[in-house]
């Protein structure tokens, strides 16, 4: 299904069900697809998003996993999408330097958090659900390691729910760089900023909210105080893991500095990276922070799709 006349794009090619629910107003939530692809093995990871995806149907929202198939760009995938996404390794994983190129050669690509947000701009879908978000690279205050998931979250208007900044990063440089881009952090539920594996992260959360509506009312007020429509950049809503799952700040450092020695040993760099960072605990954790991740991000898609159906709400006042 390819976009509608209302929706120009012509590289954005829409599922009938997320089609259907962007016309009628209905929430939807983006879900990004380089979780699937190189965040977890096959098959947990297609049954994950699959899991994922049912949650957010049984919040009243239509999902949206985001990716790139033969240079189209998919809001929505169908069933052998998914499975393909999953387990072809020819998907490479794409940010949004990489998107053009992967759209004009024809190339299959699985989109980051940065990615997934232009697109999810592109498409009209506000709410966008993921695991953690990039960062500032520890270190990258001379390095200049810094995600482009700071700098789309300046441009896109996307409201990304996720667990906090991935542990593996430098989170306090972090949340002053979002300061510096005008970007508003908000906690739900917490005065204190997560930090992704856990609920604490010794940082105090610039802002915080209490409820969906809350957060969707300052979505509202954020898109509207812009004088330049569709230029008002996003929101980042910080959802600290479910306590049952989560691993403490004290007994995931070690590990965390254990990946990275290891990393630095190989000489990884670059967006190899948080793959190899994240494999690296798990193997370390025994498995453990897998199921943490997991957990984390059916938490994200479940709030996701609240905010998003609040945000619908006020939308369509």
């Amino acid at each position: 299904m390819t976009a509608p006349a209302d929706r120009p794009n012509p590289k954005l090619d829409y599922t009938p069900e997320v089609l259907t629910a962007l016309e009628t107003g209905r929430p939807v939530v983006a879900l990004e697809s380089t979780i699937v692809s190189h965040g977890m093995p096959y098959p947990q990871n297609v049954q994950t998003a699959r899991e994922v995806e049912e949650l957010v149907r049984q919040e009243g929202a239509t999902p949206a996993t985001i990716a790139v198939i033969g240079g189209r760009i998919k809001v929505g995938l169908s069933e052998a999408e998914l499975e393909q996404l999953g387990n072809d390794p020819s998907f490479g994983k794409i940010s949004t330097r990489d998107l053009p190129f992967t759209v004009a050669t024809g190339r299959n690509g699985a989109t980051t958090v940065a990615s997934t947000m232009r697109v999810a701009h592109l498409a009209g879908v506000r709410v966008f659900a993921t695991g953690g978000t990039g960062g500032v690279h520890r270190g990258g205050a001379s390095s200049l390691d810094v995600s482009a998931d700071l700098t789309e979250l300046s441009r896109s208007q996307v409201c990304v729910v996720s667990a906090g900044v991935k542990s593996i990063l430098d989170i306090g440089l972090t949340l002053e760089y979002l300061e510096t881009l005008g970007v508003p952090v908000m906690t739900y539920g917490s005065e204190e900023y997560p930090a992704f594996y856990s609920r604490s992260s010794g940082f105090v959360s610039p802002l915080s909210v209490d409820s969906p509506e809350q957060a969707a009312a300052v979505l509202r007020a954020k898109w509207e105080l812009c004088d330049t429509p569709g230029a008002a950049g996003g929101v980042l809503l910080a959802n600290p893991v479910p306590a049952e799952s989560e691993i403490p700040a004290a007994e995931i450092a070690p590990h965390i500095e254990a990946a990275l020695r290891d990393m630095d040993a190989l000489g990884i760099t670059g967006k190899d990276t948080t793959p190899y960072l994240l494999g690296r605990i798990v193997e370390i954790t025994g498995g453990r922070s897998l199921v943490t991740n997991i957990a984390l991000v059916k938490n994200n898609a479940v709030l996701a799709a609240r905010v998003a159906a609040a945000y619908s709400g006020l939308s369509m006042n």
